[in-house]
């Protein structure tokens, strides 16, 4: 007599629902990766570099989607509204964790509307000076700047911007007050520091490099807790006397909350494969951008939690927020 397996409906929806879990199932179709500010920035490279890799390794096309507009909200409001199924993801600067705390009606919220896959790239700012300026270290700089509270100016691209907080972060920290001086850009910010109109600013190691090598500029810092491999000899902010500083512009993969942990954990590991490739990793560190990624998404998405939590609480006691 032959034995008889009675499968149930719930049996059969327990058997299909791991099938669909598996990362293995994924991707089948193509991926986008929206990338809600223009094209040409690190955010942009960066996630070009790993769509590319994607594409060879998934064997399924990965495509970067440039949807630009109200800083950046308009991408992300666009990803957050997409089916949390994997397959539109959204690339990410710091500017997705700080926009919130700025914009009244930005539409999203980083942490509850997302789930993490992982950071894909650390960038350091460097802490650079007019050569005018009597300072040649961070010390001395912050002793400087308490004698003469509020006079030292310092260039940004915009309240809010990456070099702004930056500074807004180290002078919050060394107890000095700076005096902000808003550009419409990074490039008329760097023009007006190497021209001596103002006299500090926390910029993009790359953009600020060609100057300091030129010596018009002096580096008296990077904000990561490593040194740069551009700039070997100028000592981390940390390292310099403000001990336990530290910011970097970092980039990093986002999918709409649901989506499976399955799937972010496919796409993290990629990203790790693809951070590896000597090739890729060169490639960018000569733009002083560091390839890396995260531990777990779940460490990436507490590393944006933090952030947020920082960011929102910086933004309030500095009046970022719209009023």
């Amino acid at each position: 007599m032959h034995r008889m397996t009675i499968v149930t409906a719930g049996t059969l929806l327990l058997i299909a629902s791991a099938a669909w879990s598996q990362p293995a199932s994924y991707p089948v179709k193509l991926v986008r990766i929206i990338n809600p500010v223009a094209a040409g920035g690190n955010q942009d490279i960066v996630a070009r570099a790993y769509a590319e890799q994607f594409s060879k390794n998934f064997g399924q096309q990965f495509v970067v989607e440039n949807r630009p507009g109200a800083s950046a909200i308009v991408g992300t409001r666009f990803v957050k509204a997409s089916p949390a199924d994997g397959y539109t993801l959204l690339a990410i600067s710091n500017t997705f964790a700080r926009t919130p705390a700025m914009v009244k009606d930005a539409g999203y919220d980083a942490i509850k509307d997302f789930v993490a896959v992982t950071k894909t790239s650390d960038t350091p700012l460097v802490f650079v000076v007019n050569p005018a300026l009597p300072a040649r270290t961070v010390k001395e700089f912050i002793a400087l700047a308490k004698q003469r509270p509020g006079e030292i100016s310092s260039g940004s691209s915009g309240a809010g911007s990456t070099g702004h907080v930056a500074a807004e972060m180290f002078a919050r920290q060394a107890g000095i007050k700076l005096l902000h001086i808003q550009y419409k850009g990074a490039a008329p910010a760097v023009i007006d520091l190497v021209g001596g109109h103002v006299m500090l600013r926390f910029d993009q190691v790359s953009t600020s490099l060609p100057h300091i090598r030129a010596g018009k500029l002096r580096a008296l810092g990077v904000t990561t807790r490593k040194r740069s491999l551009l700039l070997p000899d100028v000592p981390t902010i940390d390292e310099a006397g403000l001990t336990g500083f530290e910011d970097s512009t970092f980039n990093g993969l986002m999918a709409p909350a649901g989506t499976s942990r399955a799937v972010l954990e496919r796409l993290r590991a990629e990203v790790v494969k693809a951070a590896a490739v000597p090739e890729l990793r060169n490639r960018y560190q000569e733009l002083g951008i560091e390839l890396v990624s995260s531990a777990t998404p779940e460490d990436f998405g507490n590393f944006l939690r933090k952030h947020v939590e920082d960011f929102t609480r910086l933004a309030r006691e500095a009046g970022l927020t719209e009023k």
